[in-house]
């Protein structure tokens, strides 16, 4: 049975999936006992913003290593709700990174096994499980949620989910770890925060600072006329775009040292993500083939970003493909910290958001931020002007519904041995 009120997990879940229930709405009001909880943070984000997040429904699919640390992080902020969805059972491979999981619990259902100790994190905020396949929710499910967090899910899924997210406007965030390796996709299609400044001599302007942000506010705080409150918005692009045919920013690309500066691991999370989009799975390591079609797509991607190929070095290559489907628990906690801290200033309005793809290289202890977008319109314009998921965009599928592998040229592959 659920604490803090809620229906049992089972029947929460029967009822989300069949759209007679919402996710618990959490009450309004933050009690003393609250403030006093929450008082090293409401001092650092303010009272409004706390308010916002004690408000929030959260939905985070996939609770492996990376949503672990995601939930606990948004979980001991104080948000009002979380819903979690995994239709998987825990293994002995998930204990390793997953601290709110014991031997106990293997063959459990993995947001089933984690909830109870996610609820004893925070009493106040309300935990719901739904142990359904994501892949069979509709566009509706995911109106309700403040925030869509998935994690650890093929590149078409993800596209899927963030296309439902668009259609209801709801920000959305991807996420995924591969043993020293990670990322943060942020797609909040047109979000405005702000930001507090000491006046200057001159005067702010209204408009555009860069392609994806202008100023569209100013005011002066009301008790300090020193002090302005600048409202800045945000325009994103897709998961679609952002993970395969969006170019680098003209910034990062415009000399050789800064193209030099670029992480390979950019060019093989892309191999990645089309691999399992053409098989289905990962590349496995005991395949010569598979090895020969990654490295062939990693070095296509390279030079798609207009990246010299001396950067895509063997020895990167071999430490990626040793990493993936791996969790290393040091990394899921680096990756799930910034992703829940950028919801928490998501929410709270008042800090600028990731835009839009983060990686993290726990081998080089670098962790860079890409602008990755396309030419077009950006924010809520996009998805008019966009076709739905991968239709019209003159994709060739086979019978699978995948496109097909690319013929491998011997010539053209890097040797790892």
């Amino acid at each position: 049975m659920a604490s803090n009120g809620c229906l049992p997990d089972e029947a929460v879940a029967a009822a989300l999936s069949n759209g007679t229930a919402r996710p618990p709405q959490p009450s309004t009001g933050i009690s003393n006992d609250e403030i006093a909880l929450y008082d090293r943070q409401i001092r650092l984000w303010g009272m409004k913003a706390q308010e916002k997040i004690r408000k929030a429904n959260i939905l985070l699919i996939t609770m492996k290593g990376l949503g672990n640390e995601i939930a606990k992080n948004l979980v001991l902020a104080g948000i009002g709700s979380i819903t979690i969805v995994d239709h998987e059972a825990v293994t002995e491979v998930d204990l390793g990174a997953q601290f709110l999981l014991t031997e106990e619990h293997i063959g459990m259902n993995r947001a089933l096994a984690a909830s109870d100790a996610l609820r004893r994190l925070n009493p106040r905020v309300t935990v719901t499980v739904d142990t359904d396949n994501i892949s069979s929710k509709g566009p509706s499910f995911f109106h309700p949620f403040s925030v869509v967090i998935a994690t650890d899910l093929d590149s078409s899924t993800l596209n899927v989910i963030n296309t439902a997210t668009r259609l209801n406007n709801r920000p959305f965030y991807a996420a995924g770890s591969h043993g020293m390796y990670g990322f943060i996709f942020a797609d909040l299609i047109e979000h405005d925060y702000v930001v507090e400044r000491q006046k200057s001599n001159r005067n702010t302007a209204l408009g555009p600072e860069t392609r994806t942000r202008s100023v569209v506010a100013v005011a002066t705080k009301k008790d300090n006329d020193q002090v302005e409150q600048v409202t800045k918005r945000e325009l994103y692009s897709t998961w679609l775009l952002a993970s395969d045919v969006a170019p680098l920013p003209a910034e990062v690309t415009s000399t050789a040292r800064r193209r030099r500066a670029v992480t390979p691991a950019l060019s093989c999370l892309r191999a990645l993500w089309e691999f399992t989009q053409l098989h289905g799975r990962a590349p496995s390591q005991g395949s010569h083939d598979d090895l020969a079609q990654f490295t062939l797509l990693a070095g296509q991607k390279h030079a798609s970003l207009g990246l010299p190929s001396e950067t895509l070095k063997s020895d990167f290559l071999r430490s990626f493909l040793q990493n993936i489907g791996s969790d290393v628990a040091p990394v899921t906690a680096q990756v799930g910290g910034w992703l829940a801290q950028d919801v928490i200033n998501v929410l709270g309005q008042n800090q600028q958001p990731i835009q839009n793809l983060v990686l993290f290289d726990g081998e080089a202890l670098e962790a860079p931020q890409y602008a990755l977008h396309s030419d077009g319109p950006l924010g809520a314009r996009l998805l008019s002007a966009a076709p739905q998921a991968t239709a019209g965009m003159g994709l060739v599928t086979n019978g699978n519904g995948h496109m097909p592998p690319p013929v491998v040229d011997p010539s053209e592959v890097i040797t790892l041995d």
